[in-house]
């Protein structure tokens, strides 16, 4: 098997494979699709959905006006004669009254308080695309790292393969008296050197398989994952400049903005509710009652009744105070949500434009040299014209290429996740 063979890489726009044998250490199929899916039903985005369900709850139980009360009394009691008609407690000879009393919402308050809600509506609804991005965001990172992972065990197997065939060609050439001892234990050496980092390789791969859980919930299978290559196209950007991100509408569009936007507005709407607190609400209320005149007889009276709280001099001042601090400090916050998205926009910018032009160095140039130098430093040595130290020094060249590759695509990979979420919501 020549080295081209065993160290192919397949390199293109839409991203490259180590291809090699997998054998059968992972039957299980991953997608990158199956991960952004279970991200979404992961229960953190399903609680903010749950939240969502209780704000528009919270419309319903701030667009109604009080309940009504009913109250209802009979009495025997004559305060200026005493007893009332004997001693009997006889339905007949008692006073009764049966009242409907309801509190008078002025100012507004009802049509404020249900504006209110309605805005935390808006506010939970953004918070829930904030939860899902930013879950799908972790959950496709980690899928990226899993893909490294996955494709770093499989250099450093394949290295391993190798390493283990030169020191078997090794032993057969001491034997055969046409190398010294000392080359062929380094080909030991090299070899035993190679499985430790396999070793490392699988340890690393199955943590990485484990962790992918956290932002999906999906469990790793006995057999292991079979990871999809599914790495991003590396030309997205389709002539957006950095002044389209200081200047552009992706700003304002981002659920966290959008959230802070609006939890202003919901922190005004409630300076207004307080303020409204200064406008009296009455109690206004009617009863009827039947009075008996001792003969048998009963006279019914109507009576129409108001009560109106005695406000305090300083007027609901507390809850109008905290309310407009709680506006200025919702208004500090989207400030500061605004800038740090705005920060976080243009460093993933630029990140992502470097990775994209360090990997396309990786794979347009020092990738297929550091193949070419390698295959035909094992011919030259398989011919006799190399040493075993050139060999050596041309795989290890090799396979730290190709790990840059990887580590580059995963970079790039990871910085265009933010770009696909954090965008896709945006239109410029």
């Amino acid at each position: 098997m020549s080295i081209r063979h065993r160290f192919c890489v397949k390199a293109s726009w839409v991203g490259f494979a180590v291809l090699v044998s997998t054998g059968t250490w992972a039957n299980e199929p991953l997608s990158l699709e199956m991960v952004l899916e279970a991200a979404r039903q992961h229960p953190d985005v399903q609680t903010s959905a749950r939240l969502l369900d209780a704000a528009r709850a919270d419309v319903l139980a701030a667009n109604r006006s009080p309940a009504l009360a009913l109250s209802s009394s009979a009495s025997t009691v004559d305060v200026k004669n005493g007893q009332s008609f004997g001693s009997s407690l006889s339905p007949a000879k008692l006073n009764k009254s049966v009242g409907v009393d309801g509190l008078w919402e002025r100012g507004g308050k009802r049509v404020l308080r249900t504006d209110k809600a309605q805005t935390m509506v808006l506010v939970a609804q953004a918070e829930r695309q904030e939860a899902l991005v930013i879950q799908q965001m972790a959950a496709q990172m980690a899928f990226y790292e899993l893909l490294t992972a996955h494709q770093r065990l499989e250099v450093f197997r394949d290295l391993a393969q190798s390493a283990e065939q030169l020191a078997k060609t090794a032993d057969l050439r001491l034997k055969n008296g046409d190398l010294s001892a000392q080359e062929a234990a380094r080909t030991q050496i090299e070899a035993a050197r190679a499985q430790a980092e396999t070793q490392v390789a699988m340890l690393e791969y199955q943590q990485t398989s484990l962790s992918i859980g956290t932002w999906t919930g999906l469990k790793r299978p006995a057999s292991g994952w079979s990871v999809q290559v599914q790495w991003p196209n590396t030309k997205p950007w389709g002539g957006l400049a950095m002044t389209d991100i200081v200047n552009g509408p992706w700003l304002e569009a981002r659920s966290d903005v959008t959230a802070a936007r609006l939890g202003v507005l919901a922190a005004n709407q409630n300076v207004a509710l307080a303020q409204a607190l200064r406008v009296t609400d009455p109690t206004l209320g009617t009863s009827i009652e039947n009075t008996p005149d001792g003969f048998g007889n009963t006279a019914k009276v109507m009576g129409v009744r108001i009560s109106i709280p005695l406000v305090q001099s300083n007027r609901f001042d507390g809850e109008i105070g905290r309310a407009t601090a709680e506006a200025a400090a919702s208004q500090n916050m989207l400030d500061r949500t605004r800038q740090r998205a705005q920060i976080e926009m243009l460093n993933w910018f630029e990140n992502s434009q470097a990775q994209a032009e360090r990997l396309q160095i990786y794979e347009k140039d020092l990738l297929p040299r550091a193949l070419r130098v390698a295959e035909q430093t094992e011919m030259a040595y398989r011919q006799g014209g190399l040493s075993l130290t050139e060999l050596l020094d041309a795989r290890r060249t090799l396979r730290a290429v190709q790990l840059d590759v990887l580590n580059a695509r995963n970079a790039y990979a990871k910085a265009w996740t933010y770009w696909q979420l954090r965008m896709s919501t945006a239109t410029p």
